[in-house]
């Protein structure tokens, strides 16, 4: 449009595509993220897990925090579908949120070695270690999703957040270098 023609634009119509435009906007912004069930799917997803009746009532439980019916489902569906790497992950986050440390571990490297780029289980996986104080471990696997995720994306996000909070716990412990101030 050259400047003769939107000299002549109506004032009326000006102001309502800014008031689009600012709705669109407001919108984009205000729309909450879908809340991640467990954290990230597989680099290769298939629809072989969401038409899983076992799977998806294995999520249900996972909201609802039943991990150990989640787990019964989720150890039927990796014996009909071993290759699956987001039923590790998941069999990690809920052996993990059990405090079955070992078994956890033992999901979250078989989910990696069918699916090394899984994002979900690199978060996870770092989620662990931090709850096993291995923070060297945990940042390791923020630097491999910062390697995955090009412009960023939701498990580097949070697990460099959890990474955080935790460094702050314990500088706030007592006997930490940073609590002698």
């Amino acid at each position: 449009m050259n400047a003769s023609a939107r000299r002549n634009q109506s004032p009326t119509r000006t102001v309502v595509f800014r008031l689009f435009a600012a709705a669109a906007v407001v919108t984009a912004l205000a729309a909450p993220a879908a809340p991640a069930l467990a954290a990230g799917w597989s680099s290769n997803e298939t629809t072989t897990t969401a038409a899983d009746k076992d799977y998806v009532q294995a999520e249900k439980h996972i909201e609802a925090g039943a991990y150990q019916k989640a787990i019964d489902l989720l150890t039927k569906v990796a014996e009909r579908q071993p290759e699956n790497a987001d039923v590790f992950n998941y069999l990690g986050y809920t052996n993990r949120k059990l405090g079955n440390y070992d078994v956890a571990l033992t999901h979250y490297q078989r989910a990696l070695s069918l699916d090394p780029k899984h994002r979900g289980a690199h978060e996870y996986l770092g989620e662990l270690y931090l709850t096993t104080g291995e923070i060297e471990k945990a940042e390791a696997q923020l630097s491999k999703l910062d390697s995955l995720c090009f412009f960023g994306c939701e498990e580097y996000r949070v697990l460099k957040a959890k990474i955080a909070e935790y460094k702050e716990r314990q500088a706030a412990l007592p006997g930490s270098d940073s609590s002698a101030n």
